[in-house]
């Protein structure tokens, strides 16, 4: 398999080899190993890879089209969704042996085919990033990073419905869903594989009917995972430490040398993102709700973004989206008797020291928006939000809001079971804090 010189295969795959990756002398190599490994699974499985190469821009041709309607899971998702590399697939050699050996290489025999994606994937992205390194590391390096727009609220409180509104400005960047996958590596390669692996990516996330693309704007966490492992969301994939990993939500009790690779490794990531778009950045994670006083520290000129829900919708969709992650991420089995009591723990250490540190915010760069009337209008809360937070003039932004906004007609919410008696009077108790604070009613 080669390139020829517009950029295209000009050659199929006659077999795969694991000297391909491991003895490959230059970037270009290992990304023909991933055309072949596409290709050939490709034809494994009869999937239609006749259109390629794919359009990288598809965020309103979904839109427009019913891309944001749930469909009946395709045979590709059934085949592929199981043992899918998830969100490591960016991971490098070294990263990736240190998180195993972390977990005393741990692996549920169910999950053995992701582990070993994961492990081969891993060959090549090592490669293409020393690569990276060499061509863009001091250009990167010199980068100053714009005052950031950080956008917060826990899981489910419609931070993306948020993320996706702002990221529709032209005078701000955001990191898309492949960047967040290949952080070390999408300066050299978001040219070629977004079009390559789309065959294999879902149409939605695993638990809503949000669209999934790669140019659609993600959470950077992901990227934390791969590039320090100092990320909560590891116990995503390895659930059986979740005790371990979520030190890494408020990142108060950590070592001081793990606390400086969560900071070297946001950073690195943000400065790749600003030296590519030259433009401020909008960052949604949840995580950050956690992290002001951190985040005010690295960026003392950051604004912030706060969305809040109710919290019993919060819960039941909490739920929901960690089994959804389970089906596509975890290498190890979760306990789900201890589910909703890890729920409630992580919810009050995220507000915890969220209502400590909101008030370090200096007035004028923080706002905060509920989802019930981000839902209701949409238009007026984003207009608030620009005049809360001096941002550039809203009228530009208006139209593709409004335009973006009516492509949401059809979009189906998920439909929650009702919380029992005795567990919503526990919500209500041990969160009473924020039903009070966003009169929510209990």
């Amino acid at each position: 398999m080669s390139f020829s010189d517009e950029g295209q295969p000009s050659s199929t795959l006659d077999g795969l080899q694991l000297d391909q990756v491991l003895g490959c002398a230059s970037p270009l190599n290992e990304l023909n190993f991933i055309v072949n490994l596409v290709q050939h699974t490709n034809r494994l499985y009869d999937l239609n890879f006749a259109d390629f190469p794919y359009p990288l821009n598809s965020r309103f041709q979904m839109n427009q089209s019913s891309t944001m309607q749930r469909s009946s899971t395709s045979r590709r998702d059934s085949l592929f969704v199981p043992f899918s590399p998830g969100m490591l697939i960016g991971i490098s050699c070294g990263e990736w042996f240190k998180a195993l050996r972390e977990n005393s290489f741990a692996v549920h025999p169910t999950c053995l085919i992701r582990a070993a994606e994961i492990s081969m994937i891993s060959a090549v992205t090592s490669a293409y990033r020393r690569y990276e390194r060499v061509r863009y590391g001091s250009q990167v390096a010199a980068t100053e990073i714009k005052p950031p727009l950080f956008i917060l609220g826990h899981w489910r409180s419609g931070t993306t419905h948020l993320h996706n509104l702002m990221s529709l400005d032209d005078r701000f960047a955001y990191p898309n869903f492949y960047q967040v996958l290949f952080p070390t590596t999408f300066l050299c390669s978001e040219w070629i594989l977004p079009r390559l692996l789309k065959p294999f990516l879902p149409k939605t996330r695993p638990f809503d009917n949000v669209f999934l693309a790669f140019d659609e704007p993600a959470e950077e966490e992901c990227a934390i995972c791969s590039t320090s492992r100092r990320s909560c969301s590891m116990s995503i994939v390895f659930p059986r430490r979740e005790e371990h990993y979520d030190r890494y939500l408020t990142l108060r009790d950590v070592p001081e040398n793990e606390l400086r690779e969560w900071q070297d490794a946001l950073r690195t990531f943000l400065k790749k993102l600003t030296w590519k778009y030259g433009r401020p950045l909008i960052l949604k994670s949840p995580h950050h709700t956690a992290r002001i006083r951190l985040l005010l520290e690295m960026f003392p000129e950051a604004r912030f973004l706060h969305i809040h829900r109710n919290p019993y919708a919060v819960f039941r969709s909490t739920q929901k989206m960690i089994a959804g992650w389970d089906g596509e991420y975890r290498l190890q089995k979760r306990d789900y008797d201890k589910l909703n009591d890890r729920i409630i723990r992580q919810y009050n250490e995220m507000y915890d020291a969220y209502f400590e540190e909101k008030k370090l915010i200096p007035a004028g760069r923080f706002f905060d928006v509920g989802y019930e009337d981000l839902e209701h209008d949409p238009l007026g809360q984003v207009r608030q939000i620009y005049e809360a937070l001096d941002l550039p003039d809203y009228a530009h932004v208006e139209p593709k809001i409004r335009e973006y906004v009516g492509t949401l007609a059809d979009y189906k919410k998920n439909e929650h079971a009702k919380i029992d008696e005795d567990l919503r009077q526990l919500i209500a108790r041990e969160w009473g804090r924020s039903f009070e604070a966003w009169n929510y009613p209990m």
